[in-house]
């Protein structure tokens, strides 16, 4: 894979081409910035910028000043090869708070189609409706040690509304949830973007985080998908490299409260 190749292909397709998340929200081209605004409860954010030390500050009061006016918390999700160089610590200076930072992995879908199952006694279940939904966020909860409720109200709009679009699923030992994992689908795109891949503590370590990779990899490429883009944590990093996936950037939510 040609990592510089790759990674143009990912701004030019999945940033600076990005598509509404849902169908009440909308994407605009302005001012060096792409910029998302989400619907009712949706995401706001910078996905990609153009800029320069010359006219990097100007812009960010300027999405400063539109997504406040919106009344909108919103984001600046900044990739470690985006430019000016300071560009981070421009927005830190602007009243931005960075939530931890996180590697931008792509590997190619071919390679992640080995048989690799479950653990014995688990199985991969899909999830179509408000009871798979529950499990889901139960899982989720469990692995990360958070609130789940921002994924329940995703998961319901996004079955509801595209359901081709998403791909969820939860791993049952038995009748206990001990993960889950999503994919998002973007038509159009060269890209399936692998979200969650959370393990419940006790069931770390034996495959089941493989094998969820590996479902999902093979959904995408039936559909056509030849890449798989993960935005991993230090904890999944290692996993990922170990299956192939390269490290091409990293990248660091800047997020501006009302």
């Amino acid at each position: 894979m040609d990592h510089a190749a790759v990674l143009a292909l990912y701004d030019r397709d999945m940033r600076e081409g990005a598509r509404p998340e849902s169908s009440d929200a909308r994407v605009e081209r302005t001012g060096g910035v792409v910029r998302h605004v989400g619907g009712e409860g949706g995401w706001s954010g910078v996905l990609w910028s153009d800029l320069d030390s010359g006219d990097a500050d100007a812009v960010i009061a300027e999405q400063v000043a539109y997504f406040t006016g919106l009344g909108h918390e919103f984001e600046w999700k900044l990739y470690g090869h985006d430019r000016p160089a300071d560009l981070a610590q421009r927005l830190a200076a602007a009243g931005f708070t960075a939530d931890p930072e996180e590697t931008l992995m792509i590997g190619e879908t071919v390679d992640q189609l080995m048989d690799a199952e479950p653990p014995v006694g688990v199985r991969i279940v899909p999830v179509t409706d408000r009871a798979g939904v529950e499990l889901m966020v139960e899982a989720n909860e469990r692995a990360f040690g958070h609130d789940g409720s921002w994924l329940r109200d995703l998961l319901l709009a996004r079955l509801t509304a595209e359901p081709d679009a998403i791909v969820a699923l939860v791993a049952m030992a038995g009748d206990v949830p001990v993960s889950s994992a999503r994919m998002e689908l973007i038509p159009g795109t060269r890209f399936a973007g692998l979200w969650g891949g959370g393990t419940v503590e006790g069931w770390r370590g034996r495959g089941v985080y493989r094998a969820l990779i590996a479902h999902r990899a093979r959904i995408a490429a039936d559909r056509g998908y030849r890449y798989l883009q993960v935005d991993a944590s230090d904890q999944s990093r290692p996993i990922l490299e170990r299956l192939g996936f390269a490290p091409l950037s990293t990248t660091t939510p800047y997020v501006y409260a009302r």
